[in-house]
């Protein structure tokens, strides 16, 4: 049995559609004792499967200042390692805000792949499967808002407010084209931490959420195969009185139907962030087989870790089954590396790489 140490616990937690607002400045953070990380980095990028580069990437580039870090067609190592036939091919954009290097957004869209299907065809928060939404922290959300509409987006639902003591927050999902849904969170009140570098309208992402047939499983993925940090996991919850809430549940269930969610981290920080949401009462459907390439939507988050070579052999002498083997792969933008891919529970692909 795992040992764990409570380091920190916040006095006072409310859910608010897939963050947590503290009271106070405290956070709980469960840290694992016993289990080696794999990795002890933030996420370096989110890869997105698309039909077209430069639709997806006008929301990045038009709104949220976002600069094209490169654009090239992708090795065929990498399309090896995706597990994808030879004659496959793909072009690739990687996009970021001006001067970061760790949260990058990798647009991919392949051909000649075989027949590309939406790995979550709708936004229903409770269907399981893949990955659901990325967060990235906003200013000024109704601009934002009004220039997505504009641009062909959509929302799952309108912005919505969320009060907690001092603390205020504009919650959106944009849903974009081939289901890239995008989680907006604006914080009104108290100013953000200093540690979240100045941005004019959007940061880098921080955060990817996962829907999740069972938030319990996927938790002791990530902190027992992983070894990851437990920034937040809490107890179902269900609102009090009827409440619109970003996730899209019907206002008359919110007072029935419960969720339960967990947040880990490899470090202490506010970017690099994986979460998983349990819907309990509310049946949907499962697409963790849809989670591969070539289909469209958020297909993987890739973690630097110091050798691949070792973060495999320790997820395998876990337990875990290696869902991509080692090897040797070209990614422009990564240089040569040694890269492997894990599935979490749900599918969501998970992949870790290192210098060669």
């Amino acid at each position: 049995m795992l040992t764990v140490t409570l380091k920190k616990l916040a006095a006072q937690v409310i859910l608010v559609g897939g963050s947590y607002l503290f009271a106070g400045c405290s956070t709980a953070d469960i840290v694992n004792a016993d289990v080696q990380k794999i990795t002890v980095e933030p996420w370096t990028e989110a890869v997105l499967s698309v039909t077209d580069l430069d639709v997806t990437a006008r929301f990045f580039k038009e709104i949220g200042g976002y600069i094209e870090k490169s654009r090239d067609v992708m090795d065929p190592s990498e399309i090896k390692a995706w597990g994808l036939p030879s004659k496959a091919s793909a072009e690739v954009m990687v996009l970021g805000p001006r001067g970061r290097q760790q949260g990058s957004v990798r647009l991919v869209t392949f051909s000649n792949a075989g027949n590309r299907q939406p790995m979550r065809p709708g936004s229903r928060a409770w269907d399981t499967g893949c990955y659901f939404s990325m967060m990235i922290r906003m200013k000024d959300m109704q601009s934002i808002y009004d220039d997505a509409v504009a641009m062909g987006w959509w929302t799952e639902t309108p912005i919505t407010r969320l009060t907690f003591g001092e603390s205020s927050l504009n919650v959106v999902i944009f849903r974009g084209p081939d289901g890239i849904q995008l989680q907006g969170y604006e914080r009104l009140k108290p100013p953000l931490p200093p540690t979240i570098p100045d941005f004019d309208r959007l940061t880098r992402p921080f955060n990817m959420m996962q829907i999740v047939s069972d938030r319990d499983a996927t938790y002791d993925f990530f902190t027992a195969v992983l070894g990851f940090d437990t920034f937040y996991k809490g107890k179902p919850y269900t609102a009090k009185i009827p409440t619109p809430t970003p996730l899209g549940i019907p206002i008359n269930l919110t007072t029935t139907a419960s969720y339960q969610a967990g947040i880990v981290y490899p470090i202490e920080g506010e970017f690099g962030r994986m979460e998983m949401i349990e819907m309990m009462g509310l049946d949907g459907a499962d697409y963790s087989a849809r989670c591969t390439a070539p289909n469209l939507g958020i297909l993987a988050v890739r973690f630097r870790v110091d050798s691949a070579k070792v973060a495999a052999d320790k997820i395998q002498a876990r337990g875990w089954k290696i869902s991509e083997p080692l090897m040797k792969v070209t990614i422009k933008g990564l240089g040569d590396v040694m890269l492997f891919s894990v599935k979490a529970p749900d599918g969501a692909i998970i992949q870790f790489y290192s210098p060669a």
